[in-house]
């Protein structure tokens, strides 16, 4: 998700710098360049294939529109605003969705905040019981595929949450969270950024403790968001199958929330699957390159944060406009590099819809991943690969996280911090 500017004291000039681009709310859909219909043998093979994408940012969007209460917007009608609905996600052929329960990287309580996000998406899906199941294990996902639901679980963007308190880790999953995303935009006292300055040169022995606990919870390491040296760390690390739950290929796109290759090859050896972000600066090179020289001379330009974020939305509304979206085939180049470096068995879709402002041509909205479908048929991968490439890839990385969480569970105790002894009042 991209976030809104972080308002921390004395650090807003640095987060400014760092934030991808400006804050984003539910915007009208748009139908995009004309596109080519998606023939009938691609229709057949979506929609007998499961669909499970990485990462939707809605649950945030309905917080920023202020529909925590879900009266505002009802999702059982096509919708004019915003990337996601009921009516599309069917249309699209979504089967499982990981909804991302996001938190700003300097967001005041940031435990209470995450907690508000699992208790929307608990309440989303009680309210739409025809359509949506919550799912907390593989077994959970396919039960409810069969029954003709969208199996719905819960991915937390930002460790921030967890208050550096493992018992917080475990009472996340405990309410149903089953990743997380290590960092955000922000490096963490125990975890490096990506999009922020190093301070550990990758995961703390307490990050290690967390990517441990994470197993044995059952709970998918997601290393979206972090640091070349945290996802080597996390690699290293882990028993457990890991996601980057919205990253593309650095390779064809050299932005830094982007997977390398070497990292690739690691996730290869370790089962894992990267999930291909839509987001045009992280599939379209050029656009990446000049949004952050754009960014950069503004800053130096306007030292004052709240000045800068004013011209960047000028520039986008000028300069900004000529930028390259991107298209499908940019989005399958990705999925294509990734299957060259790491194989087919490790790669998925993460689209970060409802948390983008710009995607590529074709690709509005949950109704739209049919077309992706088309053009992997169309550079000739088989009917099996594509629906590896849809959702079997992350269903298989899933049920081996749960195996060995059940292993671990038999072998090892709960990640404990001492605590100082307090008396007790009478």
């Amino acid at each position: 998700m991209i976030p809104p500017r972080p308002t921390g004291p004395g650090r807003a000039a640095r987060f400014f710098v760092l934030a991808l681009l400006v804050p984003f709310a539910i915007r009208e859909a748009t139908a995009g360049d004309e596109i080519p219909p998606v023939s009938d043998r691609a229709k057949a093979v979506h929609a007998s294939g499961l669909l499970w994408d990485g990462h939707n940012d809605l649950p945030w969007e309905l917080r920023a529109k202020g529909d925590m209460a879900l009266t505002k917007f009802d999702l059982s009608k096509r919708m004019k605003v915003g990337q996601t609905d009921i009516p599309r996600l069917r249309e699209g052929g979504v089967k499982a969705q990981f909804w991302s329960v996001y938190i700003p990287s300097e967001h005041a309580n940031p435990a209470k905040t995450v907690i508000e996000q699992i208790d929307l998406v608990h309440r989303l899906v009680a309210k739409y019981p025809r359509d949506l199941e919550l799912a907390l294990t593989a077994d959970d996902v396919e039960r409810i595929v069969k029954e003709g639901k969208i199996a719905s679980l819960i991915g937390m963007e930002g460790g921030i949450a967890i208050e550096n308190d493992l018992a917080m880790l475990r009472a996340f999953h405990a309410l149903g969270a089953r990743y997380m995303t290590l960092t955000h935009n922000s490096t963490l006292d125990w975890a490096d950024a990506a999009n922020d300055k190093p301070k550990h040169g990758g995961l703390t022995p307490f990050g290690e403790r967390v990517v441990k606990e994470m197993n044995r919870l059952g709970m998918l390491v997601d290393i979206s968001h972090v640091s070349v040296a945290t996802m080597d760390d996390a690699l290293r690390v882990t028993k457990a199958p890991v996601i980057a739950s919205h990253s593309s290929a650095f390779a064809l796109c050299p932005s830094p929330r982007n997977v390398p290759d070497e990292i690739l090859a690691r996730v290869k050896e370790n089962g894992g699957v990267v999930m291909v972000n839509f987001y045009s600066n992280f599939i379209v090179a050029d656009a990446a390159k000049k949004v952050r020289a754009a960014r950069e001379a503004i800053l130096a330009r306007y030292p004052d944060p709240a000045a800068g974020k004013k011209a960047l939305e000028e520039w986008y509304k000028t300069e900004g406009k000529t930028l390259g979206r991107g298209t499908i085939k940019d989005v399958a180049d990705h999925i294509d590099h990734i299957v060259k470096v790491a194989g087919i068995d490790h790669v998925g879709l993460g689209s970060d819809f409802d948390g983008i402002n710009r995607w590529p041509v074709g690709l509005d909205d949950v109704s739209t991943y049919p077309r992706i479908t088309d053009e992997l048929l169309r550079r000739g991968y088989s009917e099996s690969d594509v629906h590896k490439v849809l959702g079997a890839n992350v269903l298989r990385a899933f049920r081996r996280a749960g195996e060995v969480a059940k292993q671990l569970q038999s072998e090892v105790p709960p990640e404990v911090d001492e605590i100082t002894p307090e008396p007790h009042d009478d």
